[in-house]
């Protein structure tokens, strides 16, 4: 097919970055060959881009390692210009970038602006972390000035997936450049341009040095070969949970360290005294926003038995009345799903719990990469559907009679990412969370939040704790910590 995107003169011009990615500040052919771009909602081809190989990561880890030294060096102001800058083209830009969000990644053009918008406030927010204090003065017994220094780590590898591109790399690769490090940044190649070329033409406008930023598209291989390579220190990974615990694992072998960012299947309680309507409002956008493809979004509904038929009988109504299409030709709830892979397993696992017994309330059909929004009543506990990540437009709606039983089952999994609880006693609400283990908690309302200055991450095979937001996570999690003393004349000691 021809491509549908026309050359222009805009931020995203495909001839400049056709076929090629990003190293040492240069547009080069990528040792990896070439990948189409697809439109997920028609097939047509967007854009070809370059792919890398190991010996890419080689080479532009050798260059980005050189530019870091000079870019932690300088004063910290101007660190923060570039990312105030960045943070500025990207509202500029956005509504090109959105263009570009929806049709590639599928996403209905609001949520695809929502995620330009938190992109810039994570580079306005990583703005503040060059003068931010680094470091802390510590007592010492001996008469020397001590103190702990957060220093950059050095070169960050960044791996970011396909659903939520822009966000989900933006808030590594911003506070790692505002902390003085340098990134290997490596997106999902189904959405290289959102999530890749974007990035790298917005830094490149805002001035950042030439090797601070190098984009290596590819698949598993370069994915290995960032984390292998001895100058990458840190690495910041977002996607499935088996892809990261190879990760961690190979992380842990070369003794360096791995921020994860994993999968979810969050739980929603509905209490006994909850509005129904209300829940169900907020239980929509939780399940369905970019077709249900959000490490946070609604997994398990866990409904009070006197509300149970009545939610179960709107949740599903509602499922029923959202419009479903191509959301770049017209207004649409929802957009596809990213390919026939991830269509065709979401499938099989709705016809098993239906096959196990569950009653199916609504959707479980698809045309195309166009899966209806679906409900399933009563699965199984050991039914795929409810016991793993979905990551597509289906939830599992089961009901619960107290208190500890609605815990036992929002529990009752190894994820714990997100939690929301909905209830008219707000402080029990807070009680009943403080019993599921999860890093994220939303009383009265849905699962799915994000703000650039607050920490995000979950537990157990959700990943590795909050990493990302904040000064303080990302301090942590993009910095090393080095003990300097200070005395004003040479120790004298006995031997």
């Amino acid at each position: 097919m021809t491509a549908v995107l026309e050359t222009t003169d805009r931020l995203l011009d495909p001839a400049a970055f056709a076929g090629r990615i990003h190293l040492d500040g240069e547009w080069v052919e990528g040792a990896g060959g070439t990948a189409d771009s697809i439109e997920p909602a028609t097939g047509d081809v967007l854009a070809t881009v370059g792919l890398a190989d190991a010996s890419d990561v080689a080479r532009a880890a050798q260059s980005a390692e050189r530019a870091q030294k000079e870019w932690a060096a300088l004063p910290h102001p101007q660190r923060a210009a570039v990312l105030r800058r960045a943070g500025q083209l990207w509202e500029q830009h956005a509504e090109e970038i959105v263009g570009w969000n929806v049709r590639e990644v599928g996403s209905i053009p609001p949520f695809a602006d929502f995620a330009v918008r938190v992109t810039a406030s994570e580079c306005y927010e990583a703005a503040a972390l060059p003068s931010h204090p680094l470091g802390q003065m510590l007592s010492s017994q001996e008469p020397r000035l001590s103190f702990a220094q957060r220093v950059p780590a050095g070169v960050v590898g960044v791996i970011s997936p396909f659903n939520v591109p822009l966000i989900l790399g933006i808030r590594a690769v911003a506070p790692a450049l505002a902390l003085g490090n340098a990134v290997l940044l490596k997106p999902d190649p189904r959405t290289t341009v959102t999530g890749g070329v974007t990035m790298v033409r917005i830094f490149e406008e805002a001035g950042l040095p030439k090797g601070l930023l190098q984009l290596l598209p590819g698949g598993a291989d370069v994915g290995t070969a960032i984390v292998e390579d001895p100058r990458v220190r840190v690495v910041a990974f977002t996607g499935s949970t088996r892809a990261g615990r190879a990760v961690g694992e190979l992380a842990g072998r070369h003794l360096k360290r791995a921020h994860l960012e994993l999968g979810g299947n969050s739980a929603f309680v509905v209490r006994h005294d909850a509005d129904v309507d209300q829940a169900v409002n907020l239980a929509t956008w939780g399940n369905y926003l970019n077709q249900g493809q959000i490490c946070m979004s609604i997994g398990r509904h866990i409904v009070h038995e006197s509300l149970y038929d009545d939610y179960v009988a709107r949740l599903a109504a509602k499922a029923e009345s959202m419009v479903v299409g191509n959301p770049a030709a017209g207004q649409v709830h929802m957009g596809p799903v990213i390919d026939e892979v991830q269509r065709d397993r979401i499938h099989a696992w709705v016809r098993e719990a239906v096959e196990q017994g569950a009653t199916l309330a609504a959707g479980g059909t698809y045309d195309h990469l166009f899966y209806r929004p679906t409900v399933v009543a009563a699965p199984p506990k050991d039914a795929m559907v409810y016991r793993e990540e979905v990551f597509g437009p289906v939830v599992s709606v089961v009901p619960y009679t107290t208190d500890d039983e609605a815990v036992a089952l929002a529990a009752d999994t190894g994820y714990g990412l997100s939690l929301g609880i909905v209830t008219a006693d707000a402080l029990a609400g807070l009680e009943l969370a403080q019993r599921i283990p999860t890093g994220i908690v939303h009383i009265n309302d849905q699962t799915v939040n994000d703000e650039a200055n607050a920490p995000f991450g979950g537990v157990g095979a959700s990943g590795t704790g909050s990493r990302h937001g904040g000064a303080e996570a990302n301090i942590e999690a993009f910095t090393e910590t080095r003990w300097i003393t200070l005395r004003g004349e040479p120790a004298q000691y006995p031997l």
